[in-house]
C-alpha cells in the first residue's frame, strides 16, 4: 500500500484479482505494520507486525523480510 491509497479500496481490488483466479495475494499495510493475506476459497487473515511472509505453495522459495519495511 502507499500512503495515498485507502485500504477499503486496495482490499476490494485484491478481492476481485482473488475472484479472477490469483491464488495468493498480500496487502502490506506499513503505516499500521499489518498484512492481510489472501488465499483462494479462504476468508483473508490478518497478522499484526509480522517478520516475514512466505509464497507458502504457489511460491515456496519466497520469503519477504518485512522488518526492512517496518523500519
Amino acid at each position: 500500500m502507499s500512503p495515498t491509497d485507502s485500504l477499503k479500496d486496495v482490499q476490494a481490488k485484491m478481492k476481485e484479482y482473488i475472484d479472477c483466479g490469483v491464488k495468493l495475494g498480500w496487502i502490506i499495510n506499513p503505516e499500521a505494520k499489518q498484512v492481510e493475506i489472501y488465499r483462494q476459497g479462504k476468508k483473508p487473515e490478518l497478522l499484526d507486525n509480522p517478520s516475514e511472509l512466505l509464497g507458502e505453495d504457489v511460491l515456496p522459495k519466497l520469503v519477504i523480510d518485512l522488518e526492512r519495511i517496518w523500519d
